[in-house]
C-alpha cells in the first residue's frame, strides 16, 4: 500500500511513520509512506531522522493547500491519512484564521485531489473536541457536533466536508476522533510535555481555572494502532472514536506529573481559565472495539513514566523547540 501521510513531521504523524515502517501497525506491513508537511512551527524534521534512509519512505516539503503540488504527488497513492492540522486551542483563541485555512481549506483541497487521482481510501483524523463538552456519560459517533473553540470548530468543519465527499462523490472516507494524546516527540506547548519539561527544569506550571476539567488520555502508539485499524478494516463513510480509557482531571494529572518529576505543589501556578474551556471530554469506543478489535495496550501509569523518562533523555530535542516558540 502506498500512503500519503499529511502532517507526518508532527507528533502523531511521526509516531505513525516510525511504527508503520517498523511493521508495528496491523495491516500496514511493507507499506510505503510519503510524508507531506509544511514544517510550520510544530513540524520538526528531527522527528523523522530515524527513518530518513528507509527505502519505503519519502518526504515532501509543502502545503496541503498547494493544488499543483498535490497533483504532482497524488498519482499512484492508494490511501491518504490526513493528520495535518493546526491544533493548539490557545493559538486558535488568539487568531482563528490559520485554523480555517489549514484545517478547512486544506482538507477540501486534499479531498478534491484524492477525487481527481482516484485515491481508494481517505482517513480523516479528527478530535473528540468536535463534540463540545459532556457532563456525564460518553459520546458515541452519532452524538451531535457542538464545538466550543475556534480550533474544534475548524475541525468539525473539516469532518463535515470529509463526510460530504463520501455522500456526494462516493469517495471512501473514514473519520477518526481521538481523545487527548500523550507520548514521545510531543511539541512542548501541550499540557503533558510543557508540564514535564518545565518541572524537569525547576520551573512552575500553569493550571487553568480550578483544575477540574476532565480529559481521557490516549497514548500515541494506541492512537496510531487505531488509525491503522480504521484504514485497513473500517467501513467507508463511518466515524470511529479512539480513546485511551483513562479519565483524569487536570489537577490529578498535574499531581501525577509532580510525583514523576520529584516536584510539589509549590511549582503550580493558578492561571486564569481559558476562554470557552470545555469541562469534560469522554468518548465511547464500543464501535471500534466491536468492529475492528481495538483496545488500548499502553497502561497509563507505564506510559506516563516512559514519557517523563523520554523527555529527561531527549533535552537536545525539546530545548530548542521551547526556545524557538518562547514557551
Amino acid at each position: 500500500m502506498k500512503i500519503l501521510l499529511t502532517g507526518g513531521a508532527g507528533f502523531i504523524g511521526s509516531n505513525f511513520v516510525r511504527m508503520a515502517l517498523e511493521d508495528r501497525l496491523p495491516g500496514l506491513e511493507g507499506a510505503s509512506i510519503t510524508v507531506l508537511d509544511a514544517l510550520t512551527y510544530s513540524g520538526n524534521p528531527a522527528n523523522l531522522l530515524s527513518v530518513a534512509g528507509h527505502p519505503h519512505y519519502a518526504f515532501v516539503h509543502g502545503d496541503i493547500r498547494d493544488i499543483g503540488l498535490l497533483d504532482r504527488i497524488m498519482p499512484g497513492i492508494d490511501a491518504v491519512v490526513h493528520l495535518a492540522a493546526e491544533s493548539h486551542v490557545d493559538r486558535s483563541v488568539r487568531d482563528a484564521s490559520v485554523f480555517v485555512e489549514t484545517n478547512v481549506v486544506g482538507t477540501q483541497r486534499l479531498l478534491d485531489a484524492a477525487l481527481r487521482h482516484d485515491v481508494r481510501r481517505f482517513v480523516h483524523v479528527s478530535t473528540d473536541e468536535v463534540y463540545g463538552s459532556i457532563d456525564e456519560g460518553s459520546w458515541d459517533e452519532q452524538s451531535p457536533l457542538e464545538p466550543n473553540s475556534p480550533y474544534s470548530a475548524s475541525k468539525a468543519g473539516s469532518d463535515l466536508l470529509a463526510r460530504s465527499y463520501h455522500r456526494t462523490h462516493g469517495l471512501d472516507v473514514r473519520i477518526t476522533r481521538c481523545s487527548n494524546n500523550y507520548g514521545p516527540f510531543h511539541f512542548p506547548e501541550k499540557l503533558v510535555p510543557l508540564f514535564v519539561t518545565n518541572l524537569i527544569d525547576g520551573l512552575d506550571v500553569p493550571l487553568y481555572g480550578d483544575g477540574e476539567h476532565v480529559r481521557d488520555w490516549l497514548h500515541v502508539d494506541d492512537h496510531c494502532r487505531g488509525i491503522a485499524l480504521v484504514l485497513t478494516g473500517g467501513r467507508p463513510g463511518e466515524v470511529y472514536n479512539i480513546g485511551g480509557g483513562t479519565e483524569l482531571t487536570n489537577r490529578r494529572l498535574t499531581e501525577l506529573l509532580l510525583e514523576a518529576t520529584g516536584r510539589d505543589w509549590s511549582s503550580v501556578r493558578q492561571a486564569e481559565d481559558r476562554l470557552g474551556h470545555d469541562r469534560r471530554y469522554s468518548v465511547d469506543i464500543a464501535k471500534i472495539q466491536g468492529e475492528l478489535g481495538y483496545a488500548p495496550q499502553v497502561p497509563f501509569e507505564q506510559g506516563i513514566a516512559d514519557v517523563v523518562q523520554w523527555y529527561r533523555d531527549h533535552r537536545s530535542w525539546w530545548e530548542p523547540l521551547k526556545e524557538r516558540a518562547a514557551l
